[in-house]
Parts: structure tokens; sequence; C-alpha cells
């Protein structure tokens, strides 16, 4: 993976960590439960990070056993 990829994937990661512990603060200290839509947003974003890696991923194996 590319430099350029590996820092958008570290700052993506960070960013949805983030956004979790702020979800769980609120559940654990004042019983707030997140908006559907919030956690919909956040799954499509980890979704696409999944992507993202494994999309590298299988390109590099295919490369490695040419």
């Amino acid at each position: 993976m590319s430099q350029a990829k590996r820092e958008q994937v570290i700052s993506h990661l960070r960013y949805l960590r983030q956004e979790l512990r702020e979800m769980h603060l609120g559940v654990k200290e004042d019983d707030l439960f997140p908006e559907p839509g919030e956690i919909r947003g956040l799954m499509a974003q980890m979704d696409a990070l999944l992507e993202l890696v494994e999309g590298n991923t299988r390109i590099q194996s295919n490369s490695e056993a040419a």
C-alpha cells in the first residue's frame, strides 16, 4: 500500500475511533443512544475502508503470484 493510502487509512481509522468513543460515552454516561443514521454512516465508512484495504490486498497478492 502506498504511503499516501496508508496515511489516508490511518486518518480514517482515527476519525471512526473518535466517533465510536463519543457514542460509547453518550450511552455509558447519559443513557443516550445514537441515532440509527449515525450508526449506518459509521458502518458505511467502515465498509468503504475495508473495501479499500481488501482491494489493495487482492492487487498485491495477484502481483506477487505473477
